[in-house]
């Protein structure tokens, strides 16, 4: 079970008032649309970074494009 920790949350009085209304069409707590909210900013954070992470993996490695250079650089740059 993960270990949950309060967090306190300062808003405008408006603000308040319409994320209420918001969790009461939604048939949740202003609490539980926070932290869903939350919790998916933090995941899609962190599949950003993996694929980052992939991406300049792959720009470091290298793609296998196939083929061979037959050509030398006196044949491409005549004189």
């Amino acid at each position: 079970m993960t270990q949950k920790q309060n967090l306190t949350v300062s808003l405008d009085r408006g603000t308040i008032r319409k994320a209420k209304i918001l969790a009461a069409r939604r048939n949740t707590s202003v609490t539980r649309l926070l932290a869903d909210y939350v919790e998916e900013m933090v995941a899609e954070d962190e599949r950003y970074d993996a694929a980052r992470k992939a991406a300049l993996d792959y720009m470091e490695k290298g793609f296998p494009m196939g083929g061979q250079i037959a050509a030398d650089r006196e044949d491409w740059h005549e004189r």
